[in-house]
């Protein structure tokens, strides 16, 4: 048996099949870098629209972590998206440099003891040194950005563009200096942000103590009583027994009712709806209600401290509940939010025992040099000695802590800086409702954020924004010693310090002689010695990067963190933006969330569950690490463990090996000489065509939703089903059987090469590596970027609705077929998929489909043969699969009866000889009614032709003998063939012009339908065109012009036209047809 395997048009590609990520990915890394690809993507992409989406910098300390990983590669898809998507979408990233974290790394290196500004310089360059191998990491997962640019908070430009937007939000009058209780964190020893507290659950003594009525005859006249016989106390509830030395008053809510509840020897005050709970907790079963009031009855009685000599008043506050406790709030001003807001309405003093190590005065008594925590045993020693302790259990509940620490943190009054958020601006609202107006304007990914964010804003306290550290921004303020009011030109002192900074940093401020900045006034205005709260730093970025620099804009078109800087960035973003401009400094806010384990576990050491993001590009490849991002719903958790991304490396595997087919297919392709119009593309192509169309406009609409996670699903079912499962399986045939440079080949490459295009773009921002990897081949110029270039334009035919719907069915059928032949492949009777003959019996719009295509069904089912019939009903139709009984040929394996035809090639079919050694086969193109149509256009313009030239040299009724038995004479035939109704009184013109106009499109439809019929096209074609000939005389002269005329003696046939010989052989042809027709449905009948 002779080898044809030479004679295949077999695939071939310099893109190999394995990607070797791992080793490859550097080398691509290198040459983008060598190559200045972001530099000159920001070049082609000039003048477009730019998207701008601004980085919200991660803190320069430690490598990175998985979590780092997913926000980077994020904003890289976004990016890369926007640019191919036909804008200019420059990327600058940044770090936040300054704060705690880094203090304490100087400080373990080197000490506590190191001068302030030599700190300041070891901060800085710790700083520097963790930048440098984050980004080189970045750099390595694909990210593409001006890495030679970044922006950095502690820049001198950035450090200075920080106190001015602080003089800004001053100018405005934002600013105030007040005692107020803020978290404190004993280990930091400074203040701490919103942002900077987490939640975690902690035991703590709760408590239930007893405060002895000052005077029991004035607690009982709210209650009707003139006096109490027993010892009367108003109890109080709390988990922080430290804070009873500060406590200043008792809260009672306005509108509870308080019972006076009488034991067995006291009477105790409580909400009325939590006696019985309370009278449980303290184990007494003898009790009754002897009075009730509303709380507004209460206010301002007074009772004794427990254990300090002095009297505590009873006020009304709106923070008190009755979920917990009594319904009555212990209050310390200076321990709690809501007790310092309800303790300036009644004037209480705000009494601070606690110093910053967390240590009692040491001149206060009972717990003087204590620390808090120690303290609480004391206190609660002392109520049990008083008998004033009613009940004392260990409590677990939600406490915060130190987001560094993660020790527990305290509230804590001192003089700091604040920004107002009832403050009223210059637009005549107050800062809080300015914001919730701006987050009202911005839009979520995903939507829930919102409420998030607005609750944040509408429940949050004004924002401590001064520190007491040494690695920070100064605030740079400068105040009157003995007033602490600020210097009436602070703004243009402010301005001075921005302008030292900016030469010589933070640095300049702190060697700032103040004699020098304010010369004589120096005598009573002092420098603050307090530096910026770090969200401060990070956000103001909208003033010192994207106000600063040209290739971004304000506000930014999206923010995109993780989901707990709703708290931090994002919020901090919020307010210095509405404080400076009245708007929010971003249009659209995007969060995902965070990293867990297989098992949903957050990331630990302790649980060895760790996935290092740079261990993943090291093994597996940055593709792979990016591609479990975009699969991922990152809304939610992200689960990442070695199964996951054993998944997500056979999901690649699979893209990739698509790619290579589609590649290796049109090797030897040249678009610039090769490409097939799409109207003689085959009419699957057009189909395929039409996919890739509703692929490219899903992939590039969930891109723009930042729905990531559908763009890879999309892509892998495409890969799949629409191609592996379908399409390719199908073109298999004609791309390695059929002459190299013959129309159906090239007409099958057109569509790869328009389909490879798009689909390498699609996938290039996610799978950056290898969609360069085959951009380079497919281009054959090295120092091409597929970045470089936007979404690819296809070609747009006609009639695409109706090719998908067609092909729909025809899918449909197909499966059914599949199906069948699986069946019978099980029980033996058949091999492959081409030993086996299809004989299909179809009903209305699936046999339409399956005609339409004609021969071109057997290559679609990939079956040797198909024997298709039209029957009446859906419940007539049937598949009925046989094994062939045919030869197999030797190149295309197709089991035929023309195989061994040619002699000289014994184990060839007729279409394999044909494609060898003649002029290929025919194949069944889209557009093949197109042909039809033209033999009507043929028969219509000869008919013209051939009447004008009689008219031009006959008059009517004249005729010139050609032969004995032929003459050419010119006649008006106002009737049909044989003269029929010729003699009416003129009617008859209007009613052949509506009978050949209907049975026109009539045919016109016939032609469409069954365009794959080649016969059945000749003669229809052929009989249309002559009706048409005709129909134009009729408009034109209201009779048809007969010419030709054959007799033999007496014997004369009526004159006729050559649009009538058309519709003759047209007619005969059509019988021909029906012949062949019918003989093909009677093979196809089942036994």
């Amino acid at each position: 048996m002779a080898d044809y395997k030479n004679t295949l048009n077999l695939p071939d590609t310099a893109f190999p099949m394995r990607g070797d990520l791992a080793k490859r990915e550097p080398g691509w890394v290198r040459q983008w870098q060598e190559s200045r690809l972001y530099e000159r993507i920001r070049e082609a992409a000039k003048g477009r629209p730019r998207f701008v989406l601004h980085d919200g910098p991660p803190y320069a300390n430690g490598d990175i972590h998985i979590g780092h990983a997913v926000n980077k590669v994020l904003k890289d898809i976004i990016i890369k998206s926007k640019t191919l998507d036909g804008f200019d979408a420059p990327y600058v990233p940044g770090w936040d440099c300054h704060g705690l974290p880094i203090e304490h790394q100087v400080e373990k290196k080197h000490g506590r003891g190191v001068e302030a500004n030599a700190f300041r310089t070891l901060c800085r360059e710790y700083a520097a040194s963790h930048i440098a191998r984050q980004k080189a990491d970045f750099i390595r997962l694909g990210v593409l950005g001006d890495w030679d640019n970044p922006y950095l908070t502690m820049a001198y430009r950035t450090e200075a563009d920080i106190i001015r937007s602080l003089a800004r939000i001053q100018a405005r009058g934002y600013l105030y200096q007040g005692s107020k209780p803020v978290h404190w964190c004993l280990d930091c020893r400074s203040s701490l942000a919103e942002a900077e507290v987490e939640y975690e659950n902690r035991v703590s003594p709760a408590i239930d103590v007893a405060f002895p009525a000052k005077d029991a005859t004035e607690l009982a006249q709210p209650f009707g009583f003139t006096h109490l016989p027993l010892p009367s106390y108003v109890v109080i509830w709390t988990t922080t027994p430290w804070t009873l030395p500060a406590n200043q008053a008792i809260s009672a809510h306005r509108e509870f009712e308080y019972a006076l509840v009488q034991g067995p020897k006291y009477f105790l005050l409580l909400a009325k709806d939590l006696v019985e709970s309370c009278m449980q907790r303290y184990g007494v079963a003898d009790y009754k209600i002897v009075g009730t009031v509303t709380g507004d009855r209460l206010e301002r009685l007074e009772v004794w401290h427990p254990f300090q000599p002095r009297r505590v008043p009873i006020i009304l506050g709106n923070h008190v509940t009755l979920d917990a406790g009594t319904g009555l709030v212990h209050t310390a001003p200076a321990h709690g939010v809501e007790d310092f807001e309800v303790g300036l309405k009644y004037d209480l003093p705000v009494d601070n025992p606690v110093g910053a190590d967390g240590r009692f005065r040491e001149n206060l008594s009972l717990v003087g040099g204590q620390t808090v925590w120690e303290a609480n045993k004391t206190v609660i020693d002392v109520l049990e000695e008083k008998t004033l302790l009613l009940q004392n259990v260990a409590y677990e509940h939600s406490y915060p802590h130190c987001w560094r620490h993660k020790t527990p943190v305290i509230f804590r009054a001192t003089h700091q800086w604040f920004i107002g958020m009832e403050h009223t601006g210059p637009q005549g609202s107050t800062l809080r409702d300015v914001a919730r107006a701006a987050v009202a304007a911005t839009e979520f990914f995903p939507g829930w954020g919102r409420a998030r964010l607005e609750a944040m804003i509408g429940n949050r306290p004004d924002w401590c924004v001064s520190r007491q550290r040494n690695w920070g921004v100064p605030m740079a303020l400068v105040v009157h010693k003995e007033t602490g009011a600020l210097h009436p030109r602070l703004q243009e002192l402010m301005e001075q310090v921005a302008q030292r900074v900016e030469q010589g940093g933070i640095e300049a401020w702190f060697a700032l002689d103040a004699r020098e900045l304010l010369g004589a006034d120096a005598d009573q205005y002092e420098k603050v010695p307090d530096t910026l709260d770090v969200w401060f730093d990070s956000g103001t970025t909208h003033v010192s990067v994207l106000e600063r620099r040209n290739d971004l804009d304000k506000p930014a078109d999206l923010y995109l963190e993780g989901s707990d800087q709703h708290r931090g960035w994002f919020q901090s973003s919020l307010l210095t933006g509405c404080a400076i401009d009245g708007r929010a400094p971003y249009r659209q806010l995007l969060t995902h969330g965070f990293v867990v384990d297989g098992q949903g576990r957050k990331m630990s050491k302790s649980l060895g569950n760790t996935i290092v993001p740079q261990k993943i590009a090291d093994t597996l490849g940055a593709e792979i690490l990016r591609l479990w991002v975009a699969a991922t719903d990152y809304s939610g958790e992200l689960s990442i463990s070695d199964e996951i991304l054993k998944r997500v490396v056979e999901s690649y595997r699979r893209i990739r090996n698509t790619l290579r087919f589609l590649m290796a297919n049109i090797s030897d392709f040249d678009p610039s000489a090769d490409m097939v119009p799409v109207e003689r593309w085959l009419d699957i192509d057009r189909y395929a065509l039409a996919m890739t169309r509703a692929l490219q406009e899903d992939v590039t609409s969930a891109y723009a939703r930042y729905e990531f996670h559908s763009v890879v699903y999309r892509l892998q079912t495409f890969c799949s089903e629409d191609l592996g499962g379908f399409y390719l399986d199908i073109l298999k045939d004609r791309l390695y059987t059929t002459q190299a440079a013959g129309e159906a080949r090239r007409a099958a490459q057109s569509m790869l090469w328009h389909l490879t295009q798009a689909l390498v773009r699609l996938m290039a921002p996610i799978l950056t590596f290898t969609a360069e990897e085959a951009w380079t081949v497919l281009s054959g110029q090295p120092q091409d970027s597929v970045l470089l270039h936007t979404w690819h334009v296809l070609p747009e035919p006609q009639d695409e609705p109706a090719v998908v719907a067609r092909w729909e069915t025809l899918r449909e059928v197909r499966a059914e077929v599949q199906k069948r032949i699986e069946e019978v492949r099980v029980s033996g009777t058949v091999g492959s998929s081409l030993q086996a003959e299809a004989e299909l019996a179809l009903h209305g719009h699936r046999y339409t489909a399956c005609a339409s295509i004609g021969d071109d069904l057997r290559f679609v089912l990939i079956t040797s043969r198909t024997a298709l019939a039209e029957v009446d009903s859906l419940d007539e139709e049937y598949v009925q699969i046989t094994a062939s009984g045919h030869a197999k040929c030797g190149r295309c394996w197709h089991y035929r009866d023309d195989v061994g035809h040619d002699p000289e090639h014994p184990e060839l079919c007729g279409r394999c000889t044909a494609n060898l050694y003649g002029s290929g086969e025919p194949r069944a193109f889209a557009f093949e009614s197109g042909r039809w149509f033209l033999v009507a256009a043929v028969v219509a313009g000869l008919d013209q032709w051939t009447k004008h030239l009689v008219q031009q040299y006959l008059g009517p009724g004249e005729g010139v003998m050609i032969t004995p038995y032929f003459d050419l004479v010119l006649i008006f035939n106002p009737g049909a063939a044989f003269s029929f109704l010729s003699s009416a009184s003129g009617w008859q013109r209007e009613f052949f012009i509506i009978i050949a106009l209907a049975a026109s499109v009539f045919m016109s439809v016939l032609i469409v339908r069954h365009r794959a019929r080649w016969m059945f096209g000749v003669a229809l074609g052929m009989i249309l065109g002559g009706a048409v000939g005709n129909l134009i005389d009729r408009f034109r002269l209201s009779a048809v012009v007969d010419f030709l005329h054959f007799h033999i003696q007496q014997y004369s046939w009526p004159a006729f036209n050559l649009a009538d010989s058309a519709i003759t052989c047209g007619a005969v042809l059509l019988v021909l047809d029906s012949v062949f027709d019918r003989k093909s449905t009677q093979q196809g009948q089942p036994s």
